[in-house]
């Protein structure tokens, strides 16, 4: 990701609270699921929500990359209803061991993002299974 300039960083950051927010995450599980750093307390969303930047962290950064992954697949799935991918996040999967997707990447970490956003997304799974297989 290139760099960003400060106001263009904030953007950023409330539209993934927004993301996170409109698929019914709490603040707690928001500082979880973005790995924010240690520390990081639930009211410092409501900070990211009005004027703050995310901290600039390698490991934060790659689970807004999947994140956003997550919800452009999301769209592209579900292109009549903004609502289906808080539905689809929020129903329970038998792809994720009978959790929710949400669940999933919460109970799971990085791993479970990226579950999640293979299961939704065939180029990401394309991406990802050409390189492990150009490794062997």
């Amino acid at each position: 990701m290139e760099k960003m300039n400060l106001e263009d960083r904030v953007v950023f950051t409330r539209a993934i609270v927004h993301l996170l927010d409109s698929w019914g995450v709490n603040a707690a599980d928001q500082v979880a699921l973005l790995a924010l750093p240690a520390g990081t307390r639930p009211g410092a969303i409501r900070q990211f929500r009005q004027s703050k930047p995310f901290p600039e962290d390698a490991g934060v950064m790659e689970r807004i990359e999947h994140l956003a992954g997550i919800a452009d697949a999301l769209r592209t799935s579900y292109p009549h209803n903004a609502y289906m991918g808080s539905i689809w996040m929020n129903k329970i999967n038998h792809r994720f061991d009978n959790r929710t997707p949400l669940a999933a990447m919460l109970e799971d970490g990085l791993g479970g993002i990226m579950a999640v956003r293979t299961h939704l997304d065939c180029a990401y799974d394309w991406h990802i299974s050409g390189s492990a297989s150009q490794a062997k």
